[in-house]
């Protein structure tokens, strides 16, 4: 992410047929904000895009999997600050998803991708990033 810039993030909480949800971790290559927690699939809004396309693209780039789009989420943002320095400020946009075809396949910068069940989402709630546990919790998934 590009510092003394504001980030769109967009991505999706997706579910599949058993209604298990999909969680993915970076590689440890990939240094950032995000690294060595489990989080959903996502990214950074690229510029003429709108938002479903951005979150259809990330997903599909991370995944291999296309979806489709249910219900947004609430927006929230995280601001990260270093002393009086901005670190870190990303809107994140989401939608509740399900796969509509694919093959789950982790991508180049996503070392790992899991399905866990809705109860099972609780027992990794030390494994998830922050800002995945606030998004769950929006959707719905953790309470």
């Amino acid at each position: 992410m590009e510092k003394n810039r504001i980030t769109v993030a967009v991505g999706a909480v997706i579910e599949d047929e058993k209604g298990r949800i999909l969680l993915v971790k970076h590689v440890p290559e990939r240094e950032g904000f995000w690294q060595e927690k489990w989080i959903c699939p996502g990214g950074k809004l690229e510029l003429g895009e709108t938002i479903e396309e951005g979150i259809k693209r990330e997903v599909e780039e991370e995944t291999h999997l296309r979806v489709d789009l249910k219900t947004p989420i609430e927006p929230f943002e995280r601001i990260v600050k270093s002393g009086d320095e901005v670190e870190l400020h990303v809107i994140y946009i989401d939608y509740m998803a399900t796969v509509i075809d694919g093959t789950l396949q982790p991508d180049d910068d996503v070392g790992e991708a899991v399905w866990v069940s809705r109860d099972a989402v609780s027992g990794l709630v030390d494994e998830l990033h922050e800002d995945t546990k606030i998004l769950l919790t929006l959707s719905g998934i953790l309470v």
